[in-house]
């Protein structure tokens, strides 16, 4: 004992320090006399400047890589970072956008809602940058994470996977709607679940439902809110998928709700093809085998082969019976959330206030009712769509009549608003809905359009569906009356239901009852200009259909409603083009059947359409205008106001040349001078009055004009001189060859007439009787009266003395405007200088003893001495014109005396290069006169 006692003492022994001495150094001393050396990692710390960075110098790669750590604020942090890059520098998009579709996407399903949210926003932020072909490689990944996040167990990875649904079906539409079977059954499961049935429990009805709604206590949102929002998305959705179907030649041929909205005119218009962007266009291109010499109505071509998507290929919505299948699974659920919102809040003792409704049960029940609408619209073709009516007719309008009819039509419920204190937190959480709110009027309409489509049309064997169509009819009839203000699309489904129970209940009665209430809607003010169209649209379409149906034929609100056409085109004027056109293209559908109401109609309103300064025929654009000159064909009567009005518009330039070119046609075929006529159709106009206006257009100008122009000291009026008898009214270039074409038409439609006596003989007492008293001619006036002389003279009647004096006139001041022109502005003038030559020539060619009056009237002493040279160029053309040379040398003794007379009056050392010409000229043509026969002595004595 003793020795352990001393050896624990040994152990635990005292220091004793003595003053003085040095501390003694513990055992566990560290020694600090060493030196040390930094040793750098470079590879660590070395940052990543290949690329763009953040502000917290983060590359993509560094990002990308941090949606992968455990912690949410770290991958919160990343797709914040992300967002910054890719706005700063989108080129990242088109390098890494395979990575960032995959990493972003698979965080739809995150436990941390802030990660999510920061989720969608990129999503969005991508959506809105890249679009759908460079995104279509890898949505089959972004659709699988979608279907992940909507069927999860969580409720709030569910509601923020709506709104990832909401991004893809605004930005991505086509992608989504290329693989509807996963998702329409996802729709489902969200809303609903399957029911067990065992082995007792078989399906014994066609109607068995194996799906039930169900209900999820744990949600920060009430069922029914829930419900609303999913059925929301559920509807835009099923839009998609009806949109981005290929259009069917017959879906707009068939008298459905939609047909006389459509813009199509029935025309044939080229289709240019790129096959790049036909690939995700929602316009099909049907492709014939054997180059189109067998054609096949279906075509199994494919602009690129098929995906193998998975099991679920074979439940697309192709068919017709996956349609069926799939509405047979989501009908009887819409029913029971439509029983839900229709008795939530109701009173229990009372019936009078069942049918006011709270705003979240009207949008529930809204939603109902455009999914119901849009099953109907799945169907891949129009007879589909009938079997598909058929069958909802059949298994389901006991159920609607039930459910829907009971309380129709549904109002409003007004509730009183209690103050109480706002909840920040649960304000968010329930604001899973976007902002919805649906009225009663869009809520009956829809009711009214979906009942509707389940009628019948009535004939023998077939049961009436007038006692549940009542009710509906009377509420579509008191909204287009009451002028209850529509949108457009709420009247656009209105004039569905009342087109579809027109040809359903085929009733005389009931048709003019509805077609009464439109056109009371019709005659309202300030309609916009799609609102009237689509008005016009419907009741010219529905007049088409007026052949065969017997409840259509003569309907008194149609007859009205043509009749009143004219009018509101001459009222409404060019104000609104657009609405103009849709006027006319209804006149002349109606005029082309020979409706005597709208005949009638148009012949009162006649002189105001075809008004040359004020009427729509000149106003409107050139399409406008051709169909206006077609009406013309229509017209029972031209009068005479008519007539100079239609001669002013042909001469004045409003309308192109080849317009009034056909006008002038239309004119001349419903004259009895045409010989030329169709069925019973009467004479439009009088021979007298048809003359006078051919000789009014050929004039160019009416009397009051020329009137004028005789008293007006214009400037624009070249004097008269010994050179120029007329003073030449000089027009514009762009007139005169506007004029010059309408007198080409005229001379065309006199020659056709028959006897060119006759003609020659009345144009020339027009001539005599109004033209040769003038002072001032305008030089297009000039040039076609020269042109229609020629044209119809037969020598069989010689021109009268003071036509043919007057005509001379004519010829020299052209003449003498032909060389100042050459002179002024040759380059811009051919058009006009060609065709007065052409005018004066041919006259001078075929007008007996016109070319001696014209040689007669030129007085070489009366000339000034600048007058000379343009006298001597006119005789040089003269003679170098082949055709008139045997005219020439007929009086070849006028021109010798006219010759030396310049020779005389011409003064100067030197003879001048333009009597040289002449000189040459004649000598060269006498020449040739005289060694050659110069025809017979009756043709000299003639000319």
């Amino acid at each position: 004992m003793k020795a352990k006692k001393k050896k624990r003492q040994d152990d635990f022994q005292k220091v004793k320090l003595k003053v003085g001495k040095k501390k003694p150094k513990a055992d566990n001393a560290t020694n600090t006399n060493f030196r040390s050396k930094g040793i750098n990692l470079t590879e660590q710390l070395k940052r990543d400047t290949s690329g763009p960075t953040t502000h917290r110098q983060l590359g993509i790669n560094d990002l990308l890589s941090q949606l992968h750590h455990y912690n949410a604020n770290v991958k919160h942090s990343a797709l914040l970072g992300l967002r910054e890059l890719l706005s700063l520098n989108p080129s990242l998009l088109e390098q890494h956008l395979s990575r960032l579709l995959s990493e972003v996407a698979a965080v739809f399903t995150d436990k941390d809602s802030n990660v999510r949210v920061a989720a969608t926003r990129v999503l969005r932020f991508i959506a809105q940058s890249v679009p759908a072909e460079r995104v279509a490689p890898f949505f089959p990944l972004l659709s699988a994470h979608l279907s992940c996040a909507m069927t999860h167990i969580e409720t709030g990875i569910q509601e923020d996977a709506m709104k990832v649904l909401d991004v893809l079906l605004e930005h991505y539409p086509a992608l989504l709607a290329a693989r509807p079977a996963v998702l329409l059954t996802n729709f489902l499961e969200l809303i609903s679940h399957k029911q067990s049935s065992g082995g007792a429990k078989k399906a014994q009805e066609a109607k068995t439902r194996t799906w039930a709604l169900s209900v999820n206590p744990s949600r920060a949102v009430t069922s029914q809110q829930w419900r609303l929002s999913v059925l929301l998305r559920l509807g835009r959705f099923l839009q998609a998928v009806v949109e981005e179907r290929p259009v069917e030649e017959g879906d707009l041929s068939v008298p459905a709700e939609g047909v006389f909205g459509s813009s199509g005119d029935g025309r044939l218009t080229p289709l240019h093809l790129i096959w790049e962007e036909l690939a995700y266009s929602k316009v099909g291109v049907k492709v014939y085998e054997h180059s189109g010499a067998k054609p096949t109505p279906h075509s199994t071509f494919r602009l690129r082969p098929e995906v193998d998507t998975g099991p679920a290929v074979g439940e697309s919505l192709d068919s017709a019976e996956a349609v069926q299948s799939f509405a047979a699974t989501l009908v009887p659920l819409l029913l029971e959330v439509w029983v839900e919102a229709s008795t939530s809040d109701c009173p229990w003792d009372t019936t009078e206030g069942a049918h006011l409704l709270p705003p979240d049960a009207m949008s529930v029940m809204f939603q109902v009712l455009s999914i119901l609408q849009l099953l109907r619209k799945l169907a891949p073709q129009q007879e589909h769509q009938d079997a598909l009516d058929a069958w909802f007719r059949k298994e389901y309008l006991g159920d609607f009549k039930q459910h829907f009819m009971k309380n129709f039509p549904y109002g409003t419920r007004d509730t009183p608003k209690h103050k109480k204190k706002v909840n920040l937190k649960r304000s968010k959480q329930t604001a899973v809905v976007p902002g919805l709110s649906v009225e009663p009027l869009a809520l009956n309409i829809t009711l009214c359009q979906v009942m509707v489509s389940l009628s019948q049309r009535q004939g023998l064997g077939r049961e009436t569906d007038g006692d549940w169509l009542t009710p509906l009819r009377t509420f579509v009839r008191d909204t287009l009356s009451n002028e209850v203000k529509l949108s457009y699309r709420q009247l656009h489904m209105l004039l569905g239901t009342v087109w579809k129970m027109v040809f359903t209940q085929r009733s005389k009665t009931v048709t003019e009852d509805l077609l009464a209430a439109v056109y009371f809607y019709y005659q309202q003010r300030h309609l916009t200009l799609q609102t009237r169209s689509l008005l016009l649209s419907f009741y010219s379409k529905l007049y088409l259909q007026e052949q065969g149906h017997t409840h259509i034929a003569r309907s008194k609100v149609l007859c009205r409603w043509l009749a009143s056409l004219p009018v509101q085109l001459s009222q409404l004027g060019h104000r609104n083009p657009a609405l103009s056109a849709r006027l006319i293209q209804s006149i002349q559908a109606a005029a082309s059947r020979g409706n005597k109401d709208l005949l009638s109609s148009l012949q009162t309103q006649a002189c105001r359409l075809y008004d040359p300064q004020e009427g729509v025929v000149v106003l409107l654009p050139a399409e406008s205008q051709q169909r206006m000159v077609q009406l013309l064909y229509f017209l029972p009567k031209m009068s005479q106001s008519l007539l100079a009005n239609l001669s002013c518009c042909c001469t004045a330039g409003r309308i192109s040349a080849g317009l009034a070119a056909s006008l002038i046609r239309i004119v001349h075929l419903r004259s009895s001078l045409s010989g030329w006529s169709v069925g019973s159709q009467e004479v439009a106009l009088q021979d007298v009055d048809y003359i006078s206006f051919l000789f009014s257009t050929l004039t160019g100008f009416s009397s009051d004009e020329l009137t004028s122009l005789q008293e007006a000291a214009d400037d624009s009026a070249l004097p008269p001189s010994p050179l120029s008898p007329l003073s030449l009214y000089t027009i514009s270039l762009e007139q005169f060859t506007h004029h010059w074409d309408v007198v080409e038409e005229i001379c065309h439609c006199l020659e056709t007439l028959g006897s060119k006596s006759q003609c020659f003989d009345i144009l020339q007492n027009g001539i005599c009787k109004y033209l040769i008293k003038l002072g001032v001619v305008p030089d297009s006036m000039a040039a076609g009266l020269l042109r229609a002389v020629s044209r119809l003279l037969d020598l069989s009647v010689l021109p009268i003395e003071p036509v043919l004096r007057f005509l001379s006139q004519c010829c020299l001041s052209l003449l003498a405007l032909l060389i100042t022109l050459q002179q002024e502005a040759p380059a811009d003038t051919n058009h006009k200088r060609e065709a007065i030559w052409g005018a004066c020539v041919s006259a001078l060619n075929s007008v007996p003893r016109l070319l001696r009056m014209v040689l007669q009237m030129l007085h070489v002493g009366d000339l000034s001495e600048e007058e000379l040279p343009q006298l001597g160029q006119i005789l040089s053309m003269l003679l170098q014109h082949t055709p008139i040379q045997n005219e020439m040398l007929a009086n070849a003794a006028l021109l010798q005396e006219i010759i030396q007379h310049l020779t005389r009056y011409s003064r100067g050392a030197t003879r001048e290069q333009w009597l040289t010409d002449l000189l040459y000229c004649y000598s060269v043509t006498v020449a040739h006169g005289s060694s050659s026969h110069r025809g017979n002595l009756g043709l000299r004595d003639m000319y």
